[in-house]
Order: structure tokens, then C-alpha cells, then sequence
């Protein structure tokens, strides 16, 4: 069965009789895909997109369109998956193709995690150290927060803490609209599409893809997608929670790129990470747009590091077969709270090393996610057409070569990324 994104579109415009009815019933499955995909743009997405604005301006705006269709036809499939056979990526993945693929792909995970949880602190200290706040206090009171939050709390409650996380992105838009862009110039820059061959520019164009499409992402979904107990006859609203969470991340990123470029770009000023370009927002954009950029730093920031441990510890219980969900309590699911709370104080403690190495634990992060991002979209696409899992609501012929060509394209995209990183003067 193929999903069509418009099917239930009123095209005549007339107002449907259930409308209040249909409204209330997607408010209720609102969630997990607006949550995941804001999570993308955290601490590593927005100096990503920081230094695509800042470094080449305008012209990898466009890359944006496909990227967000891409980011459809995943995040589609995975919470489809979720809502038909009531079970998580990591228990479908153990249960169809074994467990050594699965530990494989725990390991690895895991690790990858590990280093981006300790980016996210890094992004913590680095918000706070604008304000002036030494990141000895600002790091062990984020960890604290994150961990009392889940811990302490229950899928209702943290959901809702989430979609109030995920609201807070329009820090970005707003300071992107106090510097006055030219909308028309905007818009001929999007859809223009701007092409180089200029190693630094390939490398930031696959940078930009490669932060769009992560492991623990469809993880994640699939996770909070079973735990709210979504319905099949209710999917077409998840359907629009994912759909409205892709359009919404990949907005806030195209008012990241066209502020740094508005500004900094401008100016001909060279940064290197999400902080510099907050600092240097002050004197070229204002007061207002510089401290709105940080403050969305730091919210991007404490909201990722909450949720990519915790997507991790869905993963290795899910993979292992032990109890999870945040609708346990502490002791009731064990496994899953320690490893969350493991995640949480090791990523916390290693800023907190004077000269820690946090570009090469990015780097390496980096890496372990390129390599394992191929894997696990060839394992989504055999998982979903898959007539035994899933019956009727297989992929269509159509939406299969839009699927199998986007995992084709992240794929060599994400590889050449990695070899990227292990050789950083491809990137120069």
C-alpha cells in the first residue's frame, strides 16, 4: 500500500463535518515525529548549517528540498512499521534477521551515541560561556536536569516537556526575520540549485545531507511511535506528525543557513563552530538575533541530549529483549534506566576534562554513524516489504524506487562523508 503525503487534503476547500473530531485525534498522536526530527538539529546540526551560511552563503539553500524529501520517505516508513506490527526497529531487526546483526549494530550504536551525547554538553557549555556561565556549572546542572526529567517523569509528562523543547526552535525564525532578508532573493537562491566541484563545498553539501539522516532517529520514532500505542486506523495523523515534523526541522535549518549567510558571509568573517557564529551575530545582526541564536543553542542542545541516550537505551533493550519505556518505573526496567543514566554521566564528565578531545570523539561519532547508516536502511526496506510484518502496508512499486533511490543517494552521500572525516584535507 503507498501512502500519498496529500490524500486527505480537501482540494475544494470545503470544511469537513468531523474536522473538530479529526483535529482531536491528531493532537492525540502528535509527537513522536515532530520530536524526532527537531532533534536533528542539535548541537552538530546547527554548527553544520552555521558554517554552510557563514562559509558559502546562499548557495547550498536548495540541497534543502530534496533533503527534506528524503527525510519524508524514512521517517514515513519507520513510524508505518511502528503502528502496523506494535514493535520497535531494534525488536524486528533481532526477531527477522538474528541476533549477531543486532549486537553488531548495538555496539556500534552505542559508541556513536556516546560521542554525540558529549557534542551535546559540548553545545551546553558552549551557550552557557556566552552568557558567561563556566561550563563547571553549567554541564553537571543540564545532566542533572535531563536525567530528573526522564527518570522522574512518564511518557505523557515527557512528551509534552518534548513538544515545549521542540516549540523553542523558533528562536531561529525569529532571528532570522529581525535582520530583514529579501524574500525574493531567497526564494530564486532555493530553487536555483548551485553547484561546485570545489572540494570544500562537496564536503559541506554532504555534511548538510549527512545531519538530516541518522541511525538512532529511526530508532527512536519507532519506539515513541509503539509506546503511544498509535492505531493503524489512526496512522494517517502520525503520518502528518512526521511529515509536519520534517517540514518544520528543515525550516528552522534554511533560517540558520540564510542568517549566517545574511551576516557573517556578508562580512567575510570565518567561524568554526555554532558559538562563533552566535558571537559574531552580536555586532552584525543585534543584541536580540545573537542572543535568540545562542538561547536555540542551548535548548537544541539540553533537547538532544535527553533523547539520543534515550534512544539508545530503547535500542539495547529492544535488541536484547528486556523491559523498557518510559511508562516504567526506575526498577521495573533496570537495564534501561542505567544505561540512560550511564549515557548521561559519561558524555557529562568528559567536557568537564580540561583539553578533552571533542573533535576527535566527533569525529569518531561521526564516522561509526556514516558506517552504520547504509545498514540500517537496506534492514527498514526488507523489514517493510515484508508481507508477513506487514500485510497490506507494504511499500508500493513506486514508493519503493522513491525509497530504495533515497537510501542509494544517503547512502553514497554518508560514505563519502566518512571518508571525509578520516581524511580531513578532503574537507579543505
Amino acid at each position: 500500500m503507498m501512502f500519498q503525503p496529500f490524500r486527505d487534503l480537501n482540494l475544494k476547500g470545503r470544511i469537513p463535518k468531523n474536522t473538530l473530531a479529526e483535529l482531536a485525534i491528531f493532537f492525540g498522536v502528535l509527537g513522536p515525529g515532530i520530536i524526532t526530527a527537531n532533534v536533528d538539529n542539535d548541537a552538530g546540526g546547527i554548527t553544520t548549517y552555521s558554517i554552510a551560511g557563514a562559509h558559502y552563503g546562499y548557495s547550498i539553500l536548495w540541497t534543502l528540498i530534496p533533503i527534506t524529501i528524503a527525510l519524508f520517505v524514512v521517517q514515513e516508513m519507520c513510524a508505518r512499521m511502528g503502528v502496523v506490527t506494535g514493535k520497535g526497529l531494534a525488536d524486528l531487526i533481532r526477531e527477522t534477521f538474528g541476533v549477531k546483526p543486532t549486537v553488531m549494530l548495538l555496539l556500534g550504536i552505542i559508541i556513536a551515541n556516546l560521542g554525540t551525547t558529549c557534542a551535546e554538553f559540548a553545545g551546553v557549555a558552549a551557550s552557557m560561556e556566552i552568557f558567561g556561565v563556566s561550563k563547571y556549572i553549567s554541564v553537571p546542572i543540564a545532566a542533572a536536569l535531563v536525567w530528573l526529567v526522564i527518570v522522574k517523569g512518564n511518557y505523557r509528562s515527557i512528551e509534552k516537556i518534548f513538544l515545549i523543547s521542540s516549540s523553542i526552535y523558533i528562536t531561529y525564525i525569529i532571528s532570522g526575520l529581525l535582520i530583514h532578508p529579501d524574500w525574493k532573493f531567497l526564494f530564486t537562491q532555493t530553487i536555483t540549485p548551485s553547484v561546485s566541484l570545489n572540494s570544500g563545498y562537496l564536503y559541506m553539501v554532504i555534511g548538510v545531507v549527512g545531519t538530516t539522516i541518522a541511525p538512532w532517529m529511526q530508532f527512536y520514532l519507532q519506539s515513541t511511535v509503539v509506546e503511544k500505542g498509535v492505531k493503524v486506523s489512526e496512522y494517517k495523523y502520525t503520518k502528518w506528525d512526521v511529515y509536519v515534523g520534517c517540514i518544520i526541522t528543515d525550516v528552522v535549518s534554511y533560517f540558520i543557513i540564510f542568517t549566517c549567510a545574511a551576516t557573517i558571509f556578508a562580512h567575510g568573517i570565518q567561524i568554526e563552530t555554532a558559538k562563533d557564529a552566535a558571537l559574531a551575530l552580536f555586532p552584525l545582526a543585534g543584541e536580540y538575533a545573537a542572543s535568540l541564536f545562542a538561547f536555540g543553542l542551548l535548548n537544541a542542545s539540553l533537547f538532544a541530549a535527553s533523547i539520543l541516550p534515550l534512544s539508545t537505551a530503547y535500542f539495547l533493550c529492544e535488541g536484547m529483549g528486556w523491559d523498557s519505556g518510559l511508562n516504567k518505573r526506575f526498577w521495573d526496567a533496570p537495564q534501561f534506566y542505567l544505561l540512560y543514566t550511564f549515557l548521561i554521566v559519561i558524555g557529562a564528565a568528559i567536557i568537564l576534562i580540561p583539553d578533552a578531545p571533542l573533535l576527535t570523539i566527533m569525529v569518531l561519532s561521526q564516522v561509526i554513524n556514516g558506517s552504520l547508516l547504509p545498514f540500517v536502511l537496506v534492514f527498514m526496506l526488507l523489514l517493510i516489504n515484508n508481507k508477513k510484518l506487514m500485510g497490506e502496508y507494504t511499500n508500493s512499486k513506486i514508493f519503493n524506487i522513491v525509497a530504495w533511490s533515497t537510501t542509494i543517494i544517503m547512502s553514497v552521500l554518508t560514505m563519502m562523508l566518512v571518508v571525509s572525516a578520516l581524511i580531513p584535507s578532503v574537507g579543505k
